[in-house]
């Protein structure tokens, strides 16, 4: 591949990746705030745990609903128009969670109304994040040649985590040496309304990046699908991509189950599991975790960190070893280390012992979730389903995502009262049974055109019909 045209690319694909980095903000923004928010809102009100809950978890409603909408936007206004929409709901949540009260409420008093305030603009952040989590892989594996698909789309995933590590530092630096008083009443706005740089960085600079040649060609701009395909191909390469691209996306739009139900029951079932072995408990609770363990404020906050660190260059490794290996052997990989991770936990928190061990044991958990769910479900999410459904196919398996990502973070509080021993195990349980799906179930796509896959199930459908 010609080095301008990889420029290009690689340009193309930093610019999507914002929205990434914007999901990873946006979901880990709420770590360092957690405990304001519960003594701003929920002690000085005097609501329970299920409140807080639901409050620590309110932008996954959101991610859920962009998440279901996200098929119909990618598919009538482009990927390219769905991230700018979603840039917007990021700028608007970042400062409306910062200053809920704007306009309707008095600051430093508290109110269940403005409780209720503050979580529909988080709620619109999570539009947007499940806006940007369905559509940036999307947007790059359309984009993308099929060498390097799966690196460029596990590109995404660590801006997630990057943009995970940026509000940490954003947080501790907001936190550190500032008192306790000041952080509940004040410090935890300051990291929600930080949230707007990006988000105003990703929005200007999508002016400046093409729709992708798939979109394209679907609404028979084939002239300018061609020119996209020309500077990311080559003029040889760009027709025969091009008509390939035709043969796939004749219709519009074909019929959820034009390919069979299998499709689409694994796109689902990768989601959920990537939900279900309870990564987001380690990082939307990580400093909780960590003070329970005995640390103090701004150690649990260095401690989030540090793991967010090793999760980054995890994540480098599932980019660099994505599309050599294959996406199963990753998958299967990581469940193992996750098991053993969680499984570990789950013993110390039954015997009680607490300290280094437990965070020895978390880190392998992250790191072994990082190297592998973490990026190749998003991965196989935007390169499993045949182009004439992937809209559709790919909202379906991100709300089921999102659903399960609000369910397992919604429940951790409580599930933590009854038994930690019991969490951790059922999270370690979770990880074996991702492994045995993968084994059985998921297709290797490494190296295969996204036109490649839509033949794959054709065939899968064909022979189940005979």
């Amino acid at each position: 591949m010609k080095r301008q045209n990889s420029i290009y690319i690689l340009v193309i694909t930093l610019v999507a990746t914002l929205g990434g980095l914007l999901f990873g903000y946006d979901t880990a923004v709420i770590s360092g705030a957690e405990k304001s928010l519960e003594a701003y809102f929920i002690d000085s009100l005097g609501l329970d745990t299920f409140i807080h809950g639901i409050t620590t978890s309110s932008a996954l409603i959101g991610c859920i609903i962009g998440g279901i909408i996200s098929g119909y936007f990618a598919s009538n206004f482009g990927r390219k128009k769905s991230l700018v929409i979603a840039a917007v709901l990021f700028i608007l949540s970042a400062l409306g969670s910062a200053y809920p009260e704007f306009l309707f409420f008095t600051v430093g008093e508290p109110s269940v109304s403005l409780l209720i305030t503050f979580n529909i603009y988080r709620i619109l952040g999570g539009i947007g994040v499940g806006l940007a989590s369905a559509i940036c892989p999307m947007y790059i594996s359309e984009i993308a040649p099929a060498k390097i698909r799966g690196r460029l789309v596990s590109f995404n995933q660590f801006a997630i985590i990057f943009g995970m590590l940026v509000v940490y530092f954003v947080n501790w630096g907001i936190a550190r040496g500032q008192s306790l008083e000041w952080i509940n009443d004040i410090g935890w706005r300051y990291m929600f309304a930080s949230e707007a740089i990006p988000a105003l960085l990703f929005g200007i600079l999508l002016l400046f990046v093409p729709e992708t040649p798939r979109y394209l060609a679907m609404k028979k701009q084939d002239s300018k699908a061609l020119q996209i395909l020309e500077k990311i191909n080559g003029a040889a390469e760009a027709k025969t991509i091009l008509s390939e691209i035709k043969q796939t996306v004749t219709i519009p739009k074909g019929k959820l189950l034009s390919y069979g139900k299998l499709v689409i029951v694994i796109g689902i079932l990768l989601s959920v599991f990537q939900q279900f072995v309870g990564i987001n408990v380690a990082l939307y609770y990580a400093p909780r975790i960590f003070e329970s363990m005995g640390a103090a404020k701004d150690a649990s906050m260095l401690q989030t960190i540090v793991m967010g660190l090793v999760n980054a260059i995890f994540t480098i490794v599932a980019i660099l070893t994505v599309d050599k290996w294959g996406r199963k052997p990753l998958l299967i990989i990581g469940s193992i280390g996750m098991a053993i991770g969680m499984f570990g936990v789950s013993t110390l928190a039954f015997t009680g012992i607490i300290g280094i061990s437990t965070l020895l044991f978390i880190i392998v958990y992250t790191a072994s979730f990082m190297m592998s769910w973490g990026p190749i479900c998003w991965v196989l999410i935007s390169e499993i389903f045949p182009n004439k459904i992937r809209g559709q196919a790919v909202a379906i398996a991100v709300a089921a995502q999102w659903a399960a990502n609000y369910f397992i973070s919604s429940t951790y509080p409580m599930m933590m009262e009854y038994s930690g021993g019991l969490t951790y195990g059922f999270y370690g349980l979770m990880s074996v049974l991702s492994a045995i799906f993968v084994w059985k179930y998921v297709p290797e796509t490494k190296g295969k055109t996204l036109e490649q896959m839509e033949f794959l199930w054709t065939r899968k459908s064909n022979k189940k019909a005979a």
